[in-house]
């Protein structure tokens, strides 16, 4: 069977001189598959990335490779032009990564979920836990354990480390599943306040975002 098209995508901003984020020639496989070859992207302070493309194509490696959480087979991620593997704890401490899965622990409430990632942190929060939750309509359930919430408020609870943790690089893997409309516009108003005070985001999402923003999308070609 012959192989498919390897995607070859080149995404730069306006000003790349300008950018803090960048990829230079990434490359990254699953297995013996190739998901994405050569992408560049550069991303600036004040701007956002929507990352599209179909189930397989290579949206949360991606997010996973920006974050340093995952190597990729080819290229590297810089920030401020110094690669962030040589950055390490200091590129960490730059970005906040909410993946597809909420990442709390069931156990606790929400409040205590906010407090446990506020401490691991080691960043003074931007705000205190019952004023974010209050924030995104949870303060009813601020003392539920999360294992008794429901998908859409586990989900809020997850995106409430935003507005708790400093963070200038957001990494946001499908940021809407399971959320109502109504949170929708919230998630959506805390990104575009996000970077109109010079933050970034790199947001992964089948749905067109509501914001000014740049897109990018990721497709594996055809046989």
């Amino acid at each position: 069977m012959p192989m498919a098209p390897r995607p070859h995508l080149r995404l730069v901003a306006p000003d790349s001189a300008g950018a803090w984020l960048s990829a230079e020639a990434l490359g990254c496989e699953r297995g013996e598959r190739e998901l994405f070859t050569a992408l560049d992207v550069a991303l600036a302070p004040g701007e956002i990335l929507q990352v599209e493309g179909d189930n397989g194509t290579g949206k949360t490696s991606l997010l996973r490779i920006l974050a340093g959480l995952l190597e990729p087979s080819a290229g590297q991620v810089r920030w401020k032009g110094a690669d962030i593997r040589e950055l390490r704890e200091a590129y960490r401490a730059q970005l906040a990564y909410v993946g597809h899965k909420d990442g709390l622990k069931a156990e606790l409430t929400p409040r205590e979920n906010l407090a446990f990632a506020i401490a691991l942190s080691g960043r003074a929060p931007k705000q205190t836990p019952d004023a974010v939750l209050e924030h995104m309509g949870l303060s009813a359930h601020a003392d539920d354990p999360v294992a008794q919430l429901s998908a859409g408020q586990r989900r809020r609870v997850a995106l409430a480390r935003l507005l708790s943790i400093p963070a200038t690089l957001w990494l946001l893997d499908e940021p809407f599943t399971a959320l109502d409309q109504h949170s929708i516009v919230r998630v959506e108003e805390m990104l575009r306040t996000h970077v109109q005070a010079g933050g970034m985001a790199v947001v992964s999402t089948h749905r067109a975002l509501q914001v000014p923003c740049r897109r990018v999308r990721l497709a594996t070609g055809s046989p």
